[in-house]
């Protein structure tokens, strides 16, 4: 059974809902970084204090995700923030839980405040425009679980550089022969034309944001070279 095959079987379990979610998250760590340990996530006595300072109960996943891998930062915090228990904040239109900050500031990712009651809501980002009467909380993905998923997959692309690159504009038909397509949803939610799709072959994964830029993460550096030679371009970090 190839790696390939055991990832998307995972990851097609993983879109189902929260127990198949961290099955994959766990066997992602395992195979593409390191086993997850009894202290990979937060003590139950910060979530419980969160809460408190909040004056909100957190999801079941969000507490699931949290005590099983929340201080895994090379899970969760390569690129992107995921802020810890103590950092939780509600935004200033008191409309949602924040609990995700793009690296720059340019958006959060967060669960609006009436469906904190779901055992695993809706994701929303928002951008962080110049105009603040234009910013809203827009559509991200169906579930938390699935957003950690997504979180876990697209940190991987940030790891070591000599695993990890980007290329603009990539030849999406080469992509399309050599790789195979994910089973995971298209998303932010709503928007089909700017969506987000992942692959995986030749020992890489990578995600293409429309046909405007590829992010690849491989294995090891020798099946990150064999993804730059199937898919010629300018690849950033291509010495």
């Amino acid at each position: 059974m190839t790696q390939e095959f055991d990832l998307a079987a995972l990851l097609a379990d993983g879109v189902r809902g929260r127990s198949g979610a961290w099955n994959f998250v766990r066997g992602f760590a395992s195979h593409w970084a390191r086993p997850l340990a009894g202290d990979d996530g937060w003590p139950e006595a910060d979530l419980a204090a969160a809460e408190e300072r909040l004056g909100v109960w957190l999801p079941i996943a969000l507490r699931e995700a949290y005590l099983l891998f929340g201080r895994r930062r090379d899970l969760t915090s390569n690129h992107d923030v995921l802020l810890g228990p103590a950092e939780l904040y509600v935004d200033q239109a008191g409309e949602a839980l924040v609990f995700r900050h793009e690296n720059q500031g340019a958006a959060s990712w967060g669960i609006l405040l009436n469906s904190l009651q779901d055992d695993d809501p809706a994701v929303l980002c928002r951008a962080d425009l110049a105009d603040k009467s234009a910013e809203r909380w827009e559509g991200w993905l169906e579930h938390l679980s699935l957003c950690f998923v997504e979180i876990v997959l697209s940190e991987s692309l940030h790891a070591e550089e000599d695993l990890c690159d980007f290329l603009d504009a990539p030849d999406v038909d080469s992509l399309k022969e050599n790789f195979v397509r994910l089973p995971f949803p298209l998303y932010p939610l709503g928007d089909e034309e700017n969506a987000s799709r992942w692959f995986l072959g030749h020992g890489t994964l990578l995600r293409d944001d429309a046909g405007a830029a590829l992010l690849a993460r491989g294995r090891t550096p020798e099946d990150l070279d064999r993804t730059r030679d199937l898919i010629p371009g300018d690849w950033l970090n291509d010495y």
